[in-house]
């Protein structure tokens, strides 16, 4: 409903435009008709009701500014909402196979990042959509909640406040955590925290640099990641002793820790022990430490080498005992190498080999591009069109008591579910329909925060000669600001999509044909969906309801 708090409070002739949009379409600058619709959203208990309204005028808008009251029922109250204004991001090369339903806007600006502000200018004839996101709390009584909003500015030079009510209807499943097991790669490189740090590059292990971990940490268990990428062999400290190297984890284990306090572990997963030699189709070789003058580097070595097999018999028995005696063997998982294919996989099962001979306790997983690693790895991830492909094998594992999980990246492409920038957003929710669909625990994807030069302006990689290029998104889902990570929304996006795994499989255990069906109508194959919005806003409502039926 709209409210309009006095007359001629909203000028009438600049084609002002003040319209509520589904927070699931992506509202482009030239967007300037928009379906009715109201704020109204579903929600269980603990996970988040998001809300979007688009903003245009003919002539510019000064100081669009937001604010909302706190929703209640009766003597029941939510969280206040938290505002922000979404930016727009350039893609400059389009994905080089793109799908059917891509976004074009003709400016190459595409919505994407969340911008932590509560008011801003807007040119004429660009639209801002405002978002709006409130937190349920676990706790909240069950029922429908009201509330709301406040557009107000200067266009034309008159002022126009427009008020909407925006309604939460919350039902009665409770969400607190999640069993997906979700990880973004991220990076902790001087420069990548010198984009939190006002632009100036972070001494690893300073107090700057621990508090920044934190702040990616807390951002990542807030939008339920609970995998965490973490490196026992760049974060260990190598001392010269009599007669080998003495291994420090002293940082290792300070980083594990930060992220078990602020909510991601979870699982930690630890980083790879080895690279391609050189090129694509060369074979996999180790990192081995060298110190020299008190510094140490890493060089490449097969494992078969002396100097290689003595360094690895050593480090991977303390590092056993090391997470053993932490507590943390049980949810500790080990990559090697990533990416595996055909010319490569016999020099990955000889690190395998060398690995389960001498630290037999390490789960390894590892993104695979290759079928031929059999007793080699224990939670296989392959790309997602690699799993459609290879289903039945990866159906196999899982029988055999093993885990397959599927990533994404810069591929798959054409008409795959993914996070690129282009996709309409339900494609990224999607990504976890497929996990439920086809009984898939766990989503890998490398870029969390390899931010490139400016992220708020180009979001593509650069081109190669075979003309492969990282499509617009594909190195971050975050942005970054002055000590702290903006959201996007892709990652709002995926974090509701990681909420519908769990209502799925909440709603299987009570009536899993129902499950079974609402996710098939949805995700139809591997790369075949039911993308519209309403329609996917229905089949989730019947969740909740389902879900909220006394048994």
């Amino acid at each position: 409903m709209l409210l309009l708090l006095a007359a001629g409070c909203r000028p009438a002739d600049h084609s002002l435009i003040i319209a509520p949009v589904d927070p699931l379409q992506k509202v482009l600058r030239e967007a300037a008709f928009f379906s009715p619709t109201d704020l109204v959203a579903d929600v269980a208990r603990g996970e988040h009701a998001s809300y979007q309204i688009a903003v245009r005028a003919s002539v510019p808008i000064t100081g669009l500014a937001a604010h909302a009251t706190r929703a209640t029922m009766a003597d029941a109250e939510l969280p206040a909402p938290t505002l922000g204004m979404v930016g727009y991001v350039k893609v400059g090369r389009a994905t080089p196979v793109p799908s059917r339903d891509r976004l074009l806007p003709p400016s190459g600006y595409y919505p994407d990042p969340i911008l932590e502000m509560s008011a801003t200018d807007v040119g004429a004839s660009q639209t801002q959509p405002v978002w709006m996101t409130v937190p349920i709390p676990v706790e909240a009584p069950p029922g429908q909640y009201s509330g709301e909003v406040t557009l107000s500015g200067l266009v034309g030079g008159k002022r126009f406040r427009e008020r909407h009510t925006y309604s939460v209807r919350v039902h009665a499943p409770v969400v607190d955590s999640t069993r997906l097991r979700v990880t973004n790669w991220y990076t902790l490189s001087p420069d990548r925290l010198g984009m939190l740090n006002d632009g100036v590059p972070v001494e690893p292990y300073t107090d700057r640099y621990w508090d920044l971990v934190r702040v990616i940490a807390r951002k990542m268990a807030e939008y339920r990641q609970n995998v965490a990428l973490i490196s026992p062999l760049r974060l260990a400290q190598y001392t010269q002793g009599e007669d080998r190297l003495e291994i420090d984890f002293a940082h290792f284990d300070r980083t594990v820790r930060i992220f078990q306090e602020e909510g991601v572990i979870g699982l930690i997963e630890g980083s790879h022990i080895g690279r391609r030699e050189s090129t694509w189709t060369t074979p996999f070789v180790v990192h081995v430490p060298v110190l020299e003058n008190g510094e140490t580097s890493f060089e490449r070595l097969p494992i078969r080498d002396a100097r290689a097999s003595a360094f690895y018999a050593r480090f991977l028995s303390v590092l056993v005992e090391h997470l053993r005696e932490r507590g943390w063997l049980d949810r500790y998982m080990q990559h090697l190498a990533d990416e595996p294919i055909e010319a490569n996989a016999d020099s990955y099962v000889e690190i395998a080999d060398f690995v389960r001979r001498h630290a037999p306790e390490l789960r390894i997983i590892e993104a695979v591009h290759n079928r031929d690693l059999v007793g080699s790895i224990d939670v296989w991830v392959p790309q997602l069109d690699f799993l459609d492909q290879d289903f039945d094998f990866y159906a196999a594992r899982m029988q055999q008591g093993e885990e397959a999980w599927f990533y994404t990246c810069l591929a798959p492409q054409g008409e795959y579910a993914n996070r690129f920038v282009e996709l309409p957003l339900i494609k990224t929710r999607i990504l976890h329909w497929i996990n439920y669909r086809y009984n898939i625990p766990g989503y890998l994807h490398w870029g969390y925060n390899s931010w490139r030069h400016n992220p708020f302006e180009e979001t593509t990689g650069i081109i190669t000669e075979s003309g492969n290029v990282l499509p617009g998104g594909d190195a971050w889902i975050v942005y970054p600001a002055s000590g702290r990570i903006l959201s996007s929304l892709r990652l709002e996006a995926m974090r509701d999509g990681i909420v519908d795994y769990e209502l799925l499989r909440k709603l299987e255990a009570r009536y899993p044909e129902e499950a079974s069906e609402l996710a098939r109508r949805v995700v139809y194959r591997f790369d075949r969906y039911d993308t519209s919005i309403e329609a996917f806003r229905a089949k989730r409502r019947r969740v909740l309801e389902l879900l909220s039926t006394v048994p």
